[in-house]
């Protein structure tokens, strides 16, 4: 690719208005991410108490 060629497509993309929307996205995605990774580490935890008191019971039960 010849450096004219190179500077058009660079100066094509910086015109557009592709990159900023393309950004957005990503921050919109890496949100959700951490809204889900967070979820899912509460739903984990809470899920966890509930099986462990399941299990003491069982056991207390089982005496």
């Amino acid at each position: 690719m010849s450096r004219s060629k190179l500077w058009q497509v660079v100066r094509k993309f910086l015109e557009a208005e592709d990159g900023p929307t393309a950004v957005e996205y990503a921050v919109m995605l890496a949100l959700i991410i951490v809204v889900c990774v967070t979820a899912i580490a509460t739903l984990g935890s809470n899920t966890n108490g509930v099986f462990d008191n399941v299990a003491l019971k069982t056991a207390v039960s089982a005496s």
